[in-house]
Order: C-alpha cells, then sequence, then structure tokens
C-alpha cells in the first residue's frame, strides 16, 4: 500500500484542526466568488462523482451534495478527516489511499483532487489510477498551486526562524507549472484555468494560526510573537497583510 508524503501523514492523519486552519485563511480572499463556488460552477451536476483525499469535505459544505442525479463517493487516507466526510449528506465515505482505489475500472463519471496532489510521493501512479476508474470520455478536476503562491506568508514563517517551512510550492513536487505535463501522460484534452485572487487579511491572528498549523519543528511562543508583531507591522502600515495566490483548476478527458 502506498502512503501518502511524511508530510500529510503527520499534519492530516489524526487531526483536522491543521487543514481547517489553513481553510480559514481563505475566507479573506479578494475574489468575490470564493474558491469553493468558483470550483463547483465547472463540476457536473449529476453522474457518479469521486473526490479523493477530500479532507473536511469542505467543498460539499459549499456545493449541495444532495443536487439531481449525483451520486457521491469521498476518499481519505485519514481516519480523522473519514469522520467528518460522513457528515456529508448522501456521500460514501471510503477510507483508503489514493494510488489504491477500492473500485472497478470506469466506475466513475468525473474525479476530483482539490489540492492533493502536491501531498502524494508519486502523483503519477496517483493519476494512473484516477485514469482506472473513470469511464472512457469521463472528466478529471485538479487543483494545485504554483510557484509564488503566498510567498508573503512563508517569508514570515522563515523570518522568525522556521526554517522547515512545509506546505510551501517550493517543496512540493505537483506545482501548476509542470501539473499539466503529468495529467497529459494519462488524459486528453488537459485544459489549466487560473483562479484570480489573493488575501487581504485585517488581523494578525488568521496569519499566525496559520503559521502554527505548518508542518515540522512547532514554533515557540517567541517565534509565534514575532510573527504576530512582522504581520501586524504591515497591517498598520496597508491596512491588511497582502498574500498573492497562484491556484490553478486543471482539466482533463479520460
Amino acid at each position: 500500500m502506498r502512503m501518502p508524503s511524511a508530510d500529510a501523514e503527520q499534519q492530516y492523519a489524526r487531526t483536522t484542526d491543521n487543514l481547517s486552519a489553513r481553510i480559514a485563511i481563505h475566507a479573506y480572499g479578494t475574489n468575490p466568488q470564493g474558491w469553493f463556488s468558483w470550483l463547483g460552477e465547472r463540476l457536473p451536476d449529476g453522474g457518479d462523482v469521486l473526490e479523493v483525499g477530500a479532507g473536511t469535505g469542505e467543498l460539499w459544505r459549499h456545493l449541495d451534495p444532495r443536487r439531481a442525479g449525483l451520486r457521491l463517493t469521498l476518499v481519505d487516507f485519514s481516519a480523522a478527516m473519514c469522520e467528518r466526510l460522513r457528515e456529508v449528506p448522501g456521500a460514501d465515505v471510503r477510507q483508503c489511499d489514493a494510488a489504491e482505489l477500492p473500485f472497478a475500472e470506469g466506475r466513475f463519471d468525473a474525479v476530483i483532487a482539490n489540492h492533493m496532489l502536491y501531498h502524494v510521493d508519486d502523483p503519477d501512479a496517483v493519476l494512473r489510477e484516477f485514469a482506472r476508474v473513470l469511464r472512457p470520455g469521463g472528466r478529471l478536476f485538479v487543483a494545485t498551486n504554483g510557484r509564488g503562491h503566498m510567498e508573503e506568508l512563508f517569508a514570515v514563517a522563515t523570518a522568525v526562524g522556521k526554517a522547515d517551512v512545509g506546505g510551501t510550492p517550493a517543496r512540493s513536487n505537483f506545482l501548476a507549472e509542470e501539473a499539466p505535463e503529468y495529467i497529459g501522460r494519462h488524459f486528453r484534452d488537459v485544459v489549466s484555468e487560473a483562479y484570480p485572487s489573493s488575501l487581504e487579511i485585517p488581523a494578525a491572528e488568521p496569519v499566525v494560526a496559520y503559521l502554527a498549523s505548518l508542518s515540522g519543528e512547532p514554533l515557540a511562543p517567541e517565534q509565534l510573537a514575532a510573527a504576530r508583531d512582522l504581520v501586524q507591522a504591515r497591517i498598520d502600515a496597508d491596512g491588511h497583510f497582502r498574500v498573492h495566490k497562484h491556484t490553478e483548476l486543471i482539466t482533463a478527458t479520460r
């Protein structure tokens, strides 16, 4: 059985708190249409839909999982995440590895991988598995981040002495710049679409909570205080702490 990366295992196997802190900061996005709504407009309304690495099920708290004709299956490697996923109405929830999905060939009309492929050690193997469980003509929806994504936030972590910053694009093996090539090995009609947004965060605490959720050595109290001071200084000068985003949705056909 292929496991997710050690980084993902540390962050997500036994708790949903780290992922929840990551999601929360995106409430300060400058795009009036939030990510989940924007993504939802591009997803199919019905059919057999599989979301892999579904996390806390946040996507389905913004979209109606009981849409006419939609048969939803959610999977995650983490028992803690699966416990949350069972709250999604009507969803079939399975705990499994993304590279060894317990489904027959051609089982699904669509597969969603929302910000999860940079958490696996072998994204090529996982994409091969996605292709296996999709029917011919089925659609793949992959979201990932690219270079420069949230670099201002990670710069604060580095400035306060957190050298082992987990989750930064520089440490990912599945960047938006490289993802279409990966996907093109197993799918056709590969198209990338950027989600236009940045973050304008009006208070220091959401940034500090995000930094505290990062993997690796926990931030010491003095590091958290230093981070809070750095962010607050920027807010005092500019009215907010601005963070650039680089997120893309890549779609393809089986």
